[in-house]
């Protein structure tokens, strides 16, 4: 009876509790150094460049933004978003980096016939992802940071909504500097 009484005590805290325990993310916080990438990748406007690192990076702003999977509907009006966008976010001294579990060719046939105008990286295990607190497997959960110039975390946004994104991340940036 004991034991029963133990059960639904500890099973009425978890369900009371299950909404916080949902919220809790591994994602680096504001203020750590963003995680170091080494990843292969598509930017239609450097063909020659395969392989990227976050050091390619250094002295810009950085948005790197995780995705689910090329040309699904939510991914596509995110990756739009940006692209619309990034003459803006250039003004800014900002390059944008679009990651997901996608292989190259993927990402190349979705730049192209979307008009994504940025690099997209491939890191089909999802270890990156892992870094970033952003991989719920076998997909990247939708989560976004923005790296200041001198490679840390200065905002995040954890599971977003692609529609608008793009503005949100693009006013925090002006705010920053």
């Amino acid at each position: 009876m004991r034991n029963l009484v133990l059960c639904l005590s500890i099973s009425f805290f978890l369900l009371i509790n299950f909404n916080s325990a949902l919220a809790f993310d591994f994602a680096p916080e504001v203020g750590d150094l963003a995680p170091d990438f080494h990843l292969e990748g598509f930017n239609k406007k450097i063909k020659t460049k395969t392989m990227w690192e976050l050091s390619d990076f250094q002295g810009k702003w950085l948005v790197i933004y995780f995705y689910p999977k090329d040309f699904t509907v939510g991914c596509t009006i995110e990756a739009k978003g940006f692209s619309e966008l990034k003459n803006d976010f250039s003004k800014y001294n900002a390059e944008i980096v679009g990651i997901s579990a996608d292989n190259q060719d993927s990402h190349e046939s979705f730049c192209r016939e979307k008009s994504i105008n940025y690099t997209l990286l491939s890191d089909p295990n999802g270890i990156i992802s892992d870094k970033y607190g952003s991989w719920i497997p076998p997909f990247s959960d939708r989560n976004t940071f923005l790296i200041s110039p001198e490679g840390k975390i200065s905002y995040r946004w954890i599971s977003v909504l692609p529609i608008n994104h793009a503005k949100e991340v693009l006013n925090v940036l002006k705010k920053k500097r």
